[in-house]
């Protein structure tokens, strides 16, 4: 694939990028209808997709550069609208690169579909008979779908809890469900569906929901880095001061969940837009990063960052329910594009590149939180915005947002103002030179 590292990328103009990214890909030319102007959901498969469409809302769709994983460079395709998220993973990958990079797993794609039985005489006896008839309850779901099973993959193990619920004791069946590339949410619940009538008649009991879990805590995610200080210093700091300012804000998110629930945002901004950008399912990761934070009976971070000898140490662990094949992946056209610009990796690789992604988004916030504040980089990315909201296009947009900053009001009002001033300077075509 090449390098991740394309100085001066975020310079070029759009028609510019399109062909450096055709360039170092080697992408075909129905590729490249695939991005730009013409890459968007056809309205067909929108209204085969969901019920009642009326059109297609886009979102920016950028790459993420700098990203050394394994020690493998990825370009990391990303789809958000809130305007600092990738520039500031970009600079957080590059200054991450410079101490060799990040190294990342995950765990096999093993995913939990619960069956819960109620009205149950002795939930005891009901979990040991469930247990004794573990192989049958598996060769039931595993006859549902024998190709992933063929492939290694499907129901491979069963665990019964027991859990008060209201007056009741209910046994709650965990059919351990191996997806292999898929997320596999439709694979899990028609097993679950499956093996319900055989629960019922091993327990006596009366099967009541029978659904996938969004806490994929068997399929974790990790990414961890190491940086010297000396690739820290800026904003007048020195790579010391940064490294322990991160360091800090770290231990104040581990110390308060109201601090922690932001920090994870931030975290999840970077995850999200991958997740949005290869077609999966970023409302479930939300669901599962945020309940494996509350697993100890608290709401803690999702990332840590200390200091150690020398240099700064950063660490994520989250469940990261992805698919590289199936569902949205087929739906939506771009989507196989994208992927191909991560090099089309399988399930788990993506989410070990995910787990990345989320660590240097998160490394980026805290960077500037413990130095000169979040709003000095935002701004300016937002004053871009602002100057397109007024209606400014092309070089003026850079124009326009320039002058918001230096008159220090990044407002639409200002920006109308201040179009109109170089309209009435040098006539309409000053909105677009």
């Amino acid at each position: 694939m090449g390098s991740s590292r394309l100085p001066g990328f975020y310079k070029m103009k759009m028609a510019e990028r399109l062909r450096r990214l055709a360039e170092q890909l080697e992408l075909s030319r129905d590729e490249m209808d695939g991005l730009g102007e013409s890459g968007t959901l056809p309205l067909a498969n929108a209204d085969a997709m969901i019920e009642n469409a009326v059109g297609v809302l886009g979102l920016p769709v950028g790459i993420g550069l700098n990203f050394l994983v394994n020690g493998e460079d990825v370009l990391v395709p990303m789809a958000v609208e809130e305007a600092s998220v990738i520039a500031a993973v970009s600079l957080a990958a590059k200054i991450v690169r410079e101490g060799g990079g990040f190294k990342a797993d995950s765990d096999a794609p093993r995913m939990i579909g619960q069956v819960q039985v109620a009205e149950l005489s002795n939930p005891e006896a009901a979990k040991a008979a469930i247990l004794r008839q573990k192989d049958s309850i598996l060769a039931v779901a595993n006859g549902l779908h024998p190709a992933m099973k063929s492939r290694g993959g499907g129901a491979q193990d069963v665990e019964v809890r027991l859990l008060a619920v209201g007056a009741e004791t209910h046994a709650i069946v965990h059919l351990i469900i191996d997806t292999q590339d898929a997320m596999g949410a439709n694979l899990i619940n028609t097993m679950c569906e499956g093996v319900a009538p055989l629960i019922e008649r091993i327990t006596r009991g009366r099967v009541r929901l029978r659904i996938l879990s969004n806490l994929a805590d068997l399929r974790l995610a990790r990414a961890s880095c190491r940086i010297p200080f000396e690739a820290l210093a800026d904003f007048g700091f020195s790579g010391a001061e940064v490294a322990h300012g991160i360091a800090e804000a770290s231990r104040f998110a581990d110390a308060d969940p109201y601090r922690a629930c932001t920090h994870n945002k931030g975290v999840m901004n970077g995850v999200d837009a991958v997740a949005l950008a290869t077609g999966n399912d970023w409302r479930a990761i939300e669901a599962g990063a945020h309940a494996y934070c509350a697993r100890n009976g608290r709401y803690e971070p999702l990332t840590r960052w200390w200091i150690e000898e020398g240099a700064l140490l950063g660490r994520i662990e989250l469940p990261i329910q992805v698919g590289t094949v199936g569902g949205a992946v087929k739906a939506n056209p771009l989507i196989p594009v994208l992927l191909r610009t991560m090099g089309n990796p399988g399930a788990r690789k993506l989410a070990g590149i995910m787990a990345a992604v989320g660590l240097a988004q998160n490394m980026a916030a805290l960077r500037a939180l413990g130095t000169v504040g979040i709003q000095k980089g935002h701004m300016a990315l937002h004053a871009r915005n602002v100057a397109v909201s007024a209606g400014a296009k092309g070089s003026a947009v850079e124009e326009v947002a320039r002058a918001l900053i230096a008159a220090g009001e990044i407002k639409l009002h200002r920006a109308q103002e201040i179009l109109a001033k170089m309209v009435a300077a040098r006539g309409p075509s000053a909105e677009a030179t």
